[in-house]
């Protein structure tokens, strides 16, 4: 039976790794896939993982019917044996709709990836919708590590290294970019409740003690 699937994590924990080795391995069967993306790091109607694989999507615009996309291509004598999402937490709700319609209606497999929660540990729209009509969700087992060590949960919107708790829910970044730049980090809930990035804690690690200390 088709499934919806959707594949959730933090950023920097492989969904797009995954997306992409899901995609090879159904084409090296001769299976031909439709990849669906979203404000992508490299840019529209790109593909990325970190690991530095790239490959061409369709980029998912707010517009974009997904339902009728797919029967646009099969009726022109179009071939689709899959769907992949990557970026879904981006997706409006109506159209986490039209992939489910896509899995009930046309019969195909639709793999879908993205984060759960933005940067203030609210649920994008997108997953809310996922984690409600999925037939399965599996949490990726490649575990991202805040800078502590501890298993990394929530995602840090950072501005000159600095965690901002306030703005709009999608901005494009990164967790490599620099620390001027709008990036990401991901975090333990600890230090996400703390506001310390790997920045500030370096920052504390150098600051003198302000404790008093006795003298002998």
């Amino acid at each position: 039976m088709p499934e919806l699937v959707f594949f959730s994590g933090t950023m920097d924990c492989g969904k797009s790794t995954l997306a992409l080795q899901i995609g090879h391995n159904r084409s090296a069967r001769g299976l031909q896939g439709v990849i669906f993306t979203r404000d992508d790091r490299a840019g529209e109607g790109k593909l990325s993982s970190r690991l530095g694989l790239v490959t061409e999507a369709v980029e998912a615009a707010p517009d974009v019917d997904l339902y009728a996309y797919l029967v646009n291509q099969l009726s022109q004598g179009g071939k689709a044996d899959y769907v992949i999402v990557d970026e879904a937490q981006f997706l409006a709700p109506e159209q986490i709709d039209q992939l489910a319609r896509i899995v009930d209606d046309l019969g195909l497999d639709v793999f879908a990836f993205g984060i759960t929660t933005d940067f203030r540990t609210r649920l994008f729209p997108g997953s809310q919708r996922l984690m409600e009509l999925a037939d399965r969700i599996e949490q990726l087992q490649v575990e991202a590590l805040c800078w502590c060590g501890a298993r990394a949960t929530h995602n840090a919107r950072t501005i000159g290294g600095e965690m901002v708790v306030e703005g709009a829910q999608v901005v494009v970044g990164d967790v490599n970019r620099p620390a001027e730049m709008v990036g990401y980090e991901v975090l333990c809930r600890r230090h996400h409740r703390r506001r310390m990035t790997s920045a500030a804690a370096r920052a504390g690690a150098l600051s003198p003690d302000v404790l008093p200390v006795n003298q002998p």
